[in-house]
């Protein structure tokens, strides 16, 4: 019986994609084992976003060369699988001539053949194929890594934006929705298997189903309309009116397709948490037209206030980028403001990245690495201010949280290794919701009497 090692490495969009691996390779009759030692097969699943995820991933698959050197472990395969792979497909194989086998994303289902086939060669395979089409169903074999309370659920693939700075569509291909039957069935097998949260998550969530739409096809900045056909407002809505105790949260949508109609879907839906994860990138005009953001700093001030208006106390989650080629001090002292203003209840700042292969790399006005450091410091820490503001008017309220392990919990506000928790009594079951009082706060984390 071959048994076979996994590291899984970057953002929950591969965490699924490395289930969907573990699925498949269970049905093949095969065994994981959590021991990289006592593998006859170890899989990296990879990621190369920004800079420091190529390290990491770079990192990961040398130490599990010099670990199977030093262990005198030849028998064993290494298999490099995910965007590191998709990424440098053609280059990988001569820089990495001790890995055994390269897979994309059109080949994590068929991840157990791969194998079969490698446990009887010396000879290194590359199988990824440039622009992948693969997304997966409802009935994909998958074996989920989450909490048993928790589950992720993949709801397109690929990405059509021209991000200037972004990868990502290179990597992952052109956008590409599931059905919203096949989500919707999905959805239901894991609330009747106990999950409590449903995390829908893609690259672009809010251009779910309009790449389907066949009378008026959409556009960049098309905005979310259930009357055109599948969207994620009529997907909202359908996962609201399934039986059962849980959260719908929505993850990774883009600024550009916000509609009212996914306002008042979300208003409409109990079920959906209170949270949205949008990541703005910044708010200076210059910056989002070199960004390639398809919005302005006006549109997304009137976005944010349609938002908060339309939905009560909605957390807005968001991202930006620091350091940009060609941002001026006016741009940065505007995100600042405009951070310090608006104050998000979650929020994260990511200090620029030049990728090989973006618009953004070829770019003239390249920030120094200590300019962009010492303005990602100033960003964060308008951060910290706003959240803790926001933290301090959550004293004696009364909020509902689902116990994540034994006195630590999440509240709506909070998404599953993103975002930060609440300290609660020790005795709550796991995986259970309940209802806290707060008391106190510490930093970025809320603390229940």
């Amino acid at each position: 019986m071959i048994k076979v090692g996994l590291v899984s490495l970057g953002c929950a969009k591969n965490l699924i994609d490395s289930e969907i691996m573990v699925g498949h390779l269970q049905q093949a009759g095969m065994t994981m084992t959590p021991e990289a030692d006592l593998a006859d097969v170890l899989i990296i699943n990879t990621c190369s976003f920004i800079d420091m995820a190529k390290k990491e991933s770079v990192g990961a698959v040398h130490e599990a060369v010099d670990a199977r050197e030093e262990a005198n472990r030849k028998r064993q395969k290494i298999i490099v699988a995910g965007c590191l792979s998709q990424r440098f497909a053609q280059e990988l194989p001569g820089l990495m001539p001790e890995v055994d086998a390269f897979i994309g994303l059109d080949q994590i289902t068929q991840v157990a053949p791969i194998i079969q086939r490698l446990m009887g060669t010396d000879v290194q395979e590359n199988h990824v194929t440039r622009q992948p089409q693969y997304i997966p169903d409802f009935d994909t074999p998958r074996f989920r890594l989450t909490p048993k309370h928790s589950a992720y659920i993949k709801i397109a693939e690929g990405c059509n934006h021209p991000c200037s700075f972004c990868i990502i569509p290179r990597i992952r291909g052109r956008h590409r929705s599931r059905t919203q039957e096949s989500v919707v069935k999905e959805a239901r097998q894991l609330i009747e298997s106990g999950v409590k949260e449903i995390n829908l998550i893609s690259q672009d969530t809010t251009y779910f189903g309009m790449d389907k739409w066949t009378e008026d096809r959409p556009k960049p900045r098309s905005g979310v309309d259930s009357t055109k056909g599948d969207s994620l407002s009529t997907l909202i809505r359908e996962l609201n009116a399934i039986p059962g105790d849980f959260w719908i949260r929505l993850l990774y949508t883009h600024p550009a397709h916000w509609s009212d109609d996914l306002i008042s879907a979300i208003a409409e839906s109990p079920k959906v948490a209170r949270y949205i994860d949008m990541p703005l990138q910044h708010i200076s005009d210059n910056m989002l037209s070199l960004m390639k953001r398809e919005t302005d700093g006006a549109y997304i001030r009137d976005l944010v206030k349609r938002i908060r208006a339309g939905i009560p106390g909605i957390a807005i989650r968001t991202t930006f980028i620091v350091g940009f080629p060609g941002e001026t001090e006016a741009d940065f002292n505007e995100l600042v403001q405009f951070i310090e203003d608006e104050k998000f209840e979650r929020a994260g700042v990511f200090n620029y990245s030049r990728e090989e292969d973006t618009r953004a790399a070829k770019m003239e006005g390249q920030i120094h690495h200590m300019t962009r450091k010492a303005r990602w410091s100033e960003a964060m820490r308008a951060i910290q201010r706003s959240v803790e503001h926001v933290n301090r008017q959550q004293v004696g309220k009364t909020m509902r949280v689902l116990i994540e392990e034994p006195g630590v919990a999440r509240s709506e506000m909070d998404a599953p290794d993103i975002d930060t928790t609440v300290f609660v009594d020790k005795s709550l079951p796991i995986g259970s919701f309940a209802d806290v009082t707060i008391k106190d706060w510490r930093g970025y984390d809320l603390v229940a009497g």
